[in-house]
């Protein structure tokens, strides 16, 4: 590999000829080969922002010359548009400020601006990492300023959008099922009718409330510590570069940020991210639930439940012909499982502030960020590969409701509870269906055959009963 020499307050390093980044970086690569696992991308990209706009404010406020802004702007524009990625090559487990990060990103912006102005890499002019693109900054501060413009970034262009996606499909099954009567069930036993559309309903209003958690986890990164430099104190920028900086960081994403209220709680303190994590873990619970629904309605299909049908996808196994899985589901669910265990990860690291700064934020991030990007995806393939293909097994349900002896429930107001809870142990002992021992029974129970009717039917028993309105007066 050729190689060349370049030089930090540290002393010389050899750095690969062609890499954009510096001394700096290569130490840090050298420090932390831990997993083979780069910062995330989305963070990288909010960096590129960051640089680009503190390069135009400071140019306005008259501290930087134009050809050194505008080569900076040019160069990190690239970096944000994820043109330099190869570029960005440590480890997430490194020093717990990002310093490594975000030193590699004044690197190789620095760099990306000699090369455009004709220089060679490494050349520091006209463009110098830290005195140039870190004007005003300091990792301390842009740092968890990257973090929560790379969170609020994916989820409001990545998973809002996968959401309401599913949610719309929810929906338009909760319509296309809504006649289709099936037996609703509680601890995992036969409960009274309900409408397989109005399970559906139900799925696309828990994934609507989990579309409106999104939403509040987005609001709870909109301060940002950016202009808090080492401590929170401010030291060595100007004084209105924050409010500037923060102005154009939010026209350019169009997003909602501002400047923190109290720089030392925002650079000190990770609260906002595991707010977002916690709500992130909400939404997770709730897809988790609808996606074991959806599991164990299709269960069997023939030996268990089989209410509904799904999408048959791929072979469900090597050795038995013809099974078939229900493994979006069940994919789905390996991603809540990991987001369940990211949100311990992003509380146990947001505990670990101390003093004036939290020391394990690349993990922090990362975590956050996989958990996103998974839910992201995962409920996009759901809706897709599954949801959009939903039948209902209509046969399956009407013969669940008639051998139910929970049918036995819609009786209650015209015999009692006592003698329904009769004729339910009578089904259960002898396999005959309740409808059939009432109509042996008809005679006995005092009802004619309309009132049985009315009472036994499923979907009466799916909504308030109107004939019991007003019946205690």
């Amino acid at each position: 590999m050729t190689i060349r020499v370049e030089k930090d307050s540290m002393g010389e390093m050899p750095v690969p000829a062609d890499a954009l980044y510096g001394a700096s970086t290569q130490r840090a690569v050298l420090n932390f080969p831990v997993s083979g696992h780069p910062v995330p991308f989305p963070i990288i990209h909010a960096y590129g922002i960051i640089k680009g706009v503190a390069a135009q404010v400071h140019h306005r406020l008259g501290l930087l010359a134009k050809e050194k802004a505008d080569l900076i702007e040019q160069a990190a524009q690239e970096v944000a548009e994820g043109k330099l990625d190869a570029h960005f090559v440590l480890d997430i487990y490194q020093t717990g400020s990002g310093t490594s990060t975000n030193m590699n990103v004044n690197e190789v912006i620095a760099n990306r601006a000699c090369q455009l102005a004709g220089k060679p890499i490494g050349a520091k002019d006209p463009v110098h990492p830290n005195d140039d693109v870190n004007m005003g900054q300091s990792s301390n501060d842009t740092f968890p300023t990257a973090l929560h413009i790379a969170a609020a970034r994916e989820m409001n262009e990545r998973l809002l959008p996968s959401l309401r996606g599913l949610q719309a499909s929810l929906a338009q099954k909760g319509e296309a099922f809504w006649d289709v009567l099936k037996i609703g069930r509680t601890h995992l036993m036969d409960a009274t009718p309900v409408r397989l559309g109005q399970e559906f309903k139900g799925y696309a209003r828990q994934v609507e409330l989990g579309g409106e958690r999104v939403q509040r986890a987005i609001q709870a990164l909109a301060e940002i510590p950016l202009g808090g430099t080492a401590v929170g104190t401010g030291l060595n920028r100007h004084p209105d570069f924050p409010a500037l900086a923060i102005a154009e960081i939010s026209r350019r994403i169009g997003l909602p940020f501002s400047q923190a209220r109290d720089p030392f709680e925002s650079q000190a303190a990770r609260d906002a991210l595991v707010e977002v994590s916690g709500l992130l873990k909400t939404l997770a619970t709730s897809l988790f639930k609808m996606a074991n629904d959806l599991r164990w309605l299709s269960s069997g299909p023939q030996c268990a439940i089989g209410e509904i049908i799904l999408p048959a996808t791929q072979p469900g196994s090597s050795i038995m012909p013809g099974k078939v899985n229900p493994v979006m589901s069940e994919s789905l669910m390996q991603v809540c499982a990991r987001v369940f265990g990211n949100d311990a990860t992003v509380t146990w690291c947001a505990a670990q502030g101390n003093f004036e700064l939290n020391v394990m934020m690349p993990a922090l991030g990362a975590a956050v960020l996989e958990s996103i990007a998974l839910l992201s995806r995962a409920t996009a393939l759901l809706n897709e590969r599954c949801v959009q293909g939903i039948e209902a097994n209509k046969a399956r349900c009407r013969d669940f409701i008639e051998r139910s002896l929970a049918l036995v429930t819609g009786l209650n107001a015209k015999i009692g509870y006592d003698r329904a809870a009769v004729i339910a142990k009578e089904s259960a002992r002898t396999g005959v269906p309740v409808r059939q021992i009432c109509q042996q029974q008809l005679q006995a129970l005092g009802l004619t055959q309309k009132e049985l009717d009315e009472a036994l039917d499923p979907a009466r028993m799916c909504g308030p009963d109107a004939s019991l309105l007003g019946a205690s007066s």
